[in-house]
């Protein structure tokens, strides 16, 4: 029984191990699929090539919004005069008129379901001023993110020269807006109606079919152009595990949401994520010098998550702590040492930063007379 017990695993391995050598996406020339929390690709074809991005694009302009929002610069409720440059955009639209008024969650809505061009550039004006000053802040974003491959001359998707991006680049475009939880709001919407000021309404249906026929997806955008052909950029959420996967060029919908399918079958039945500890776990405590409070504790900042193979369930970890030395003054969350996961071999499969849990204060003279009056009553 021990003996076919191994055999068996040595099979299914095997079979995993050449499904993923396999053309997951046989009708797309670029993909990629990712797991969101710890960031590994499960899957890859051809992720750094240039391609058109369509209405992908939204997801960097969404992304920008939602950050204003975050960032109380922009509330939900806000409304947004539309101009004729909105008004007059074509290709995918929800027929807003210029000089109607609309609140940013339902212009978000617009974008997220419909792919609404119009609301695109409405929200873009709202945010950068100007179409060309919110690509100027879609730039400088995709090179704060590291994007190499990625460059923005709308923030809608309309084919133009010079504008381009990747599978790969789109998955972290894609992983940074999942950070604002508040958008799956709109993704996981199916359909919807949108009111309209005069009292009619337009019925919006979500260009990503697999929202409604797809168990737990829930976002994140679609695209189509000439140029672009066929894309998606999908995520989906079972057994506390968020997959991220990107198709781009496919010739039909059918085909985009076919190869989608087979990258997330992939990713669910053959990865699981074991959480090793909760974000805000202490792990230690720390010496701070010249600190109003000697020791302090050490957190996570979030969550430490292990991805394994399905069939790994039973394999245990430990972690190791290693600390800096600290002076005080120093800010809750700043960065004091780092935490190494090992498995059961002691080999590291995860690093992280740890931080304080609260501000490092600067002593007072008070603070350093009272310490050292203990000392000399206690003798240690």
């Amino acid at each position: 029984m021990k003996k076919f017990g191994v055999f068996l695993f040595i099979f299914l391995s095997g079979l995993l191990t050449v499904w993923a050598k396999e053309d997951l996406t046989p009708n797309s020339p670029s993909a990629i699929l990712i797991e969101t929390s710890t960031g590994e690709v499960l899957y890859e074809k051809n992720s750094d090539e240039r391609r058109a991005p369509a209405s992908m694009t939204k997801i960097m302009s969404m992304l920008l919004v939602m950050e204003k929002i975050d960032e109380g610069k922009l509330q939900f409720s806000d409304n947004v005069l539309i101009s004729k440059n909105a008004a007059s955009m074509g290709g995918s639209q929800i027929f807003l008129q210029e000089g109607e008024s609309y609140q940013v969650g339902e212009l978000l809505k617009g974008i997220a379901v419909a792919s609404a061009n119009d609301a695109v550039v409405a929200l873009a004006e709202k945010v950068g001023g100007s179409v060309d000053g919110f690509v100027t802040m879609m730039n400088e974003k995709a090179k704060e993110l590291g994007l190499t491959n990625t460059h923005f001359k709308n923030p809608h998707g309309l084919d133009e020269d010079d504008h381009y991006s990747s599978a790969r680049d789109m998955s972290i475009m894609g992983k940074e807006l999942l950070k604002h939880e508040k958008i799956l709001e709109f993704t996981s919407i199916y359909e919807d109606y949108l009111k309209k000021p005069d009292g009619s309404s337009t019925w919006l249906v979500n260009t990503n079919r697999l929202v409604r026929f797809y168990n737990g997806v829930d976002g994140l955008k679609t695209g189509f152009t000439k140029n672009a052909s066929y894309c998606v950029t999908t995520t989906a959420k079972r057994n506390d595990m968020r997959l991220l996967s990107v198709v781009m060029g496919a010739k039909t919908s059918d085909d985009r949401s076919s190869d989608t399918t087979s990258l997330l079958n992939y990713g669910f039945n053959s990865y699981q994520v074991k959480k090793i500890l909760d974000q805000g776990s202490v792990v230690g405590s720390i010496f701070v010098e010249r600190g109003k409070e000697e020791q302090i504790d050490v957190i996570v900042p979030r969550d430490i998550r292990i991805l394994e193979s399905s069939m790994q369930n039973d394999k245990t970890y430990h972690y190791e702590v290693f600390l800096d030395s600290l002076k005080a003054p120093k800010k809750a969350s700043e960065k004091v040492g780092e935490i190494m996961v090992k498995d059961e071999e002691g080999s590291i499969v995860l690093q992280d930063d740890v931080v304080l849990a609260k501000d490092a204060n600067l002593a007072s003279l008070w603070d350093v007379f009272v310490r050292m009056f203990k000392i000399t009553l206690t003798g240690n």
